[in-house]
C-alpha cells in the first residue's frame, strides 16, 4: 500500500478562507492527507471573512508528530499572512524546505513569507497585485493567475485559488489526476 501524500496548511486568524479551503478540498479530493494546523492561535481560527475552521492541530505539536516529512506546504493568503510571517517555527521549516528544494505553494498575500524565508529573487512568481510591492525585487515576477518554477507554486488570489489547487494536485499526482478533478468539478 502506497502511503498518502502528507500536506501541511497553515492557518492563522484572518485567513482567505476561500484560498485555504479550495486547497484543502482538492488535495484531500486527490487523496493526500492534508494537516490544517493553527499558528500561535487557539480552535478555532477564524477568517478574513469571519468563517470559523476548527484546525487538525497546533503548528508546534504537528511538527512534533511529523517532523518535516511533508510532501506539500501550502501557506493560504489573506490578512493571517502577517502572523504567519511573525512565526519562527513556520519560518524555519519553509526556509529549510526552500533550501532542500521542497514542493511549497502560497497564494495571494502568502507569497511574502516565502520571500522572507529566502525564496530566490530569480524566482518566477506571482502574488495579489495589492501586495506586489512586497515581491519588487523579484525579477521572474508575473501577471499570470498562477506561476510554477519547479517546486514553487504561487498564486494571485481567491478568484484563481481552484487553479492553484490544481496546480498543487498535478504537482503531487500529475497531470490526468488534476484533469479528472478539473473534469469532476466542472473546473474552468
Amino acid at each position: 500500500m502506497v502511503a498518502k501524500k502528507r500536506v501541511l496548511v497553515p492557518l492563522a486568524p484572518g485567513f482567505e478562507e476561500l484560498e485555504a479551503i479550495a486547497v484543502i478540498d482538492y488535495l484531500r479530493r486527490a487523496g493526500a492527507h492534508v494537516v490544517t494546523a493553527s499558528v500561535d492561535a487557539p480552535n478555532p481560527i477564524t477568517g478574513r471573512n469571519r468563517v470559523r475552521i476548527m484546525a487538525d492541530i497546533d503548528l508546534s505539536e504537528a511538527l512534533e508528530e511529523w517532523g518535516e516529512e511533508w510532501d506539500l506546504v501550502v501557506l493560504p493568503g489573506g490578512p493571517g499572512v502577517a502572523r504567519l510571517a511573525e512565526s519562527e517555527t513556520l519560518a524555519g521549516l519553509l526556509s529549510r524546505r526552500l533550501g532542500a528544494g521542497g514542493l511549497t505553494g502560497a497564494i495571494c498575500a502568502a507569497p511574502r513569507v516565502l520571500a522572507a524565508a529566502g525564496l530566490p529573487v530569480a524566482t518566477r512568481i506571482t502574488n495579489h497585485p495589492g501586495c506586489r510591492d512586497d515581491l519588487a525585487d523579484f525579477t521572474s515576477y508575473t501577471t499570470e493567475a498562477v506561476a510554477i518554477d519547479g517546486p514553487v507554486i504561487t498564486s494571485r488570489g481567491p478568484g484563481t485559488a481552484v487553479a492553484f489547487a490544481l496546480a498543487l494536485v498535478e504537482a503531487l499526482y500529475g497531470a490526468d489526476a488534476a484533469a479528472a478533478l478539473r473534469a469532476e468539478t466542472v473546473a474552468a
